[in-house]
């Protein structure tokens, strides 16, 4: 089959790989019917983080299953699935507590299981998935979905689960003003939760037009293009001389961070979701001094997706709006480039 490889700094190549089969009579196996580059790719594209050795890469899909192992129970062949972007157990603590990113049994995309098995990345044609009862989640009643659908089932596996976890953990809702810091795909779409748990007023932090009409089609109120002092300054104006209830954090930079936090009002609450880099910290003695609350870190896919997939199929929401470019899978080279250069929001692949 064909898969994405990264050998290192702006080097992405589509190369072939095996073919997975079922290795563990938990295992499913999944044929990719769409992928997707994440921000979080482009660390190490840019060489932010590391690549030791040419390695698999991507963690967003959605596919067909095409074989099972004899002790997988809830699924069957033919299925449409969601993988969200860690494989979990579903029955150590913290997997009981809806806290999937942190399972006993964890493993990520185009690494290796517990067992040591390797398994696929998700940028490929096909998927050996790990923990297949517990990982993956039916899309009930469809197997051929329309593109705008196919799109927006794919959100659910990253950036919109992400983006309601820093919904969530800021605290939107009714009566409560926001700040989303940050205009990727993940901002976006906590644009989107904010708005879909009731958030009174939006404020999107965007300084380009593209991400600018998808943040107000999604529920932004308002567009803030300052930075730094001046962009805390003009949340202030526009909230009448007070800062914002609830600030969601979606980039991950030392800079997003410091706006964020100071975006916040005394009391006020914090989400924060972007992969740290760049030296991102939260100060202690800030926090202490004003009472800002904070929460946030990896979101727990696999515990939102049903809610979300509700909502999805009822027409409530429409994630998929995030992708504006599609492109074949043995195009990756250049996906990536044109999210590095900000040509693209965000990218589905289609193998």
């Amino acid at each position: 089959m064909r898969a994405t490889i990264i050998h290192g700094p702006s080097d992405i190549r589509v190369e072939d790989r095996e073919y997975p089969t079922v290795l563990q009579p938990t295992d499913a196996v999944v044929k990719v019917t769409a992928a997707c580059v994440c921000g979080s790719d482009l660390w190490p594209y840019r060489g932010v983080k590391p690549t030791h050795e040419p390695s698999a890469i991507g963690h967003e899909f959605i596919g067909l299953v095409e074989s099972l192992g004899d002790q997988v129970s809830t699924l069957a062949v033919g299925d449409l699935v969601i993988a969200p972007f860690v494989v979990s157990c579903g029955k150590c603590p913290q997997c009981l507590n809806g806290v999937t990113v942190d399972c006993d049994r964890l493993a990520g995309w185009g690494g290796t299981d517990d067992a040591g098995l390797p398994v696929d990345d998700g940028q490929g044609q096909a998927v050996r998935v790990p923990l297949a009862d517990s990982t993956l989640v039916k899309v009930p009643g469809i197997t051929e979905p329309d593109d705008a659908l196919r799109a927006s089932l794919l959100t659910l596996s990253d950036v919109m689960a992400t983006g309601h976890h820093a919904a969530l953990k800021a605290q939107a809702g009714p009566g409560r003003t926001v700040v989303v810091v940050g205009d990727g795909a993940v901002g976006l779409c906590g644009v989107l939760a904010a708005k879909r748990l009731g958030a009174e007023r939006i404020i999107a932090m965007s300084r380009h037009a593209d991400r600018q009409a998808i943040a107000r089609e999604f529920g932004a109120t308002d567009i803030v293009e300052e930075r730094g002092d001046e962009g805390v300054a003009k949340v202030r104006e526009l909230l009448g001389g007070v800062l914002a209830d609830s600030v969601l954090e979606c980039v991950g930079t030392k800079e997003s961070m410091e706006q964020a936090l100071h975006c916040v009002r005394p009391g006020g609450a914090l989400g924060f979701v972007g992969v740290p880099t760049g030296g991102a910290e939260i100060p202690l003695r800030y926090l202490f001094d004003t009472n800002i609350s904070v929460g946030g870190g990896m979101a727990s896919a696999r515990s939102y997706i049903p809610e979300l997939l509700a909502d999805v199929l009822a027409g409530k929401i429409n994630p998929g709006r995030v992708f504006d470019v599609v492109m074949p899978l043995e195009e990756a080279p250049e996906a990536y480039r044109a999210m590095d250069e900000r040509r693209a929001i965000k990218v589905l692949l289609v193998p």
